[in-house]
């Protein structure tokens, strides 16, 4: 896996796919002590396009994700396996374009699973989302928090992905007493 310079500016690039609503987040590091937001919002093709036309929308708007932010790296969010058969294989699907749009930019990508992004940020895999949005404001300092669970979802998993380049990025930027409250 490629590893980010610490003492160089770097962009990670996080993704929470769904083909519903795929979240992006972008955020910009300095050094293993600060991060910022770049920019997040939510990919959301219309319901009513047929399967391949939404699924095209995802690879072409994270084409163009990957052209604006230009990132180091790019964190996506693992498949997470529920009852639902037809929701898992939609999400692989959203998934599958995503990675498609990464691969074919040259893009190095790494898989963090949710439980993995919870911990990190919020400092509890069982955290809620309300807590995920609330840590991801405190660390980034935002105003408030992003209009969509998702973005933020995506924000929190650039954010891991840092983390896990710089064991104590996290521990550094959170304001004491925020880290693990569950």
């Amino acid at each position: 896996m490629a590893r980010i310079d610490n003492a160089m500016p770097s962009r990670i690039l996080g993704l929470d796919p769904g083909l519903l609503r795929t979240g992006f987040g972008a955020i910009g590091t300095h050094g293993r002590h600060r991060a910022e937001a770049l920019g997040c919002g939510v990919i959301r093709p219309a319901s009513s396009l047929p399967m391949a036309q939404r699924l095209l929308q995802i690879f072409n708007d994270v084409s163009e994700l990957v052209a604006q932010y230009q990132p180091s790296l790019v964190a996506i969010e693992t498949v997470f396996v529920n009852s639902n058969p037809r929701s898992t294989l939609a999400l692989g699907q959203a998934r599958g374009a995503a990675f498609a749009a990464l691969a074919r930019a040259g893009c190095e990508v790494v898989e963090i699973t949710p439980l993995s992004i919870k911990k990190a940020v919020v400092g509890t895999g069982r955290a809620s989302k309300e807590q995920v949005q609330a840590m991801v404001c405190q660390l980034l300092k935002l105003p408030q928090a992003p209009a969509s669970a998702d973005a933020a979802d995506a924000l929190a998993c650039a954010l891991a992905c840092w983390q896990s380049q710089s064991p104590m990025a996290l521990a550094a930027a959170a304001p004491r007493g925020l880290r693990g409250v569950a």
